[in-house]
């Protein structure tokens, strides 16, 4: 009998605090099809709303619940931008998967904060909302992050081939698909994050096209191993991170003022294929593709410097395996909402450290 097929919405809106992707996508047999795309950006001044929710300040649960309910305009607005590209009614769709914005994830407390009042989209939209993927994960033990390697054992594995999964995203994760293997997945630590403020901060640019600027500078010897004695960088999976750690006052705390902005952007971009290859060897042993999803993907320095240190990987993006690597986190949430009203678990408990593997997320019906 032929499975009917379910429409779901996928709305990620990552660490690197750039806007919204919205992905539509069309579940039945074989892999999941994306039927359409849209991509909405932060207005600066909601982008910098967030960025101070990220420390605590003056009155911040009130400013808290209105960042909650501009985020739910925007996610809804993105969604209706998305339905009428795809010439489809809400009526239609099964559910959205929303993972809101982290602004604060502490698994070690036993907690992880993401914005967007799903009440509200649900109410705006007219469409079920699933959304708070991350705190059953850590209630059963989890670090409630990363989800996407779930989506990806499903998607992306080969009965022989060694692949590995690379999310270049604010923070870099990976997932390796090992086969005969379980599953495993973590955060290598930054991807864009540090190099997108940092070049926001001197140049007043979103993003380093291409590497550009970094690869008008040279990287740092002295920094780069400074910055690699985190802690975080020795710790064995399972692990997560975000900008609780990896933020602008982690940076200026490992530099001394003498350094040439553009050789400290060299040098970031070092710290992050560093992390990256550092992981792939020690935990992903013997990969014999590494695909790229994320905005990172797009970064050609980064790509070409990760080919020099990982020679026997082929590298190539997940646009390859037919899922576009800009769109994979999205509709990997469009998946786990899919999960989540069929009462599956979403989560990898050797990729979160969870007890057990749980069905993720509240509903809010529409």
């Amino acid at each position: 009998m032929k499975t009917a097929s379910e429409l779901y919405i996928g709305i990620m809106s990552g660490t690197s605090l750039d806007g919204i992707d919205v992905a539509l996508v069309e579940f039945g047999e074989g892999r999941p099809q994306l039927r359409s795309s849209h991509y909405q950006s932060y207005p600066r001044s909601l982008k910098d709303v967030l960025l101070e929710l990220h420390q605590s300040g003056f009155d911040e649960i009130h400013r808290t619940q209105l960042a909650s309910i501009t985020l739910a305009r925007a996610y809804a607005d993105a969604t209706y931008a998305l339905l009428h590209k795809a010439g489809i009614s809400p009526s239609h769709i099964q559910a959205i998967g929303c993972h809101g914005q982290t602004i604060r994830h502490r698994p070690e407390q036993g907690y992880t904060v993401q914005l967007g009042n799903s009440a509200l989209l649900a109410e705006l939209t007219g469409i079920h909302v699933v959304s708070d993927f991350r705190s059953r994960d850590i209630a059963a033990g989890g670090q409630g992050a990363p989800l996407v390697p779930a989506f990806h054992d499903t998607m992306l594995r080969h009965p022989t081939i060694h692949r590995a999964i690379l999310n270049l995203g604010g923070i870099s994760n990976l997932t390796d698909l090992e086969p005969g293997c379980i599953t495993t997945g973590f955060d290598t630590g930054p991807g864009n994050l540090l190099l997108d403020s940092w070049i926001s901060k001197h140049l007043a640019r979103p993003y380093d096209q291409d590497g550009e600027w970094a690869s008008s500078g040279k990287s740092i010897p002295s920094l780069l191993q400074r910055m690699l004695t985190e802690p975080y960088f020795a710790a064995p999976p399972p692990k997560s991170t975000g900008r609780d750690l990896f933020n602008m006052a982690w940076l200026e705390n490992h530099l001394d003022g003498t350094e040439f902005p553009a050789d400290v952007q060299a040098t970031l971009l070092s710290l992050t294929c560093d992390s990256i290859v550092e992981a792939v060897n020690k935990f992903c042993v013997g990969t014999d593709e590494l695909l790229l999803c994320g905005g990172g993907a797009h970064n050609a320095a980064l790509i070409s410097l990760l080919q020099q240190r990982l020679p026997l990987c082929r590298i190539q993006k997940t646009d390859a395996l037919d899922i576009p690597a800009d769109w994979m986190e999205a509709i990997a949430f469009a998946w786990l909402a899919r999960q989540t009203m069929h009462l599956h678990p979403g989560n990898l408990p050797a990729a979160t450290g969870a007890t057990h593997p749980c069905v993720l997320g509240a509903i809010y019906p529409a």
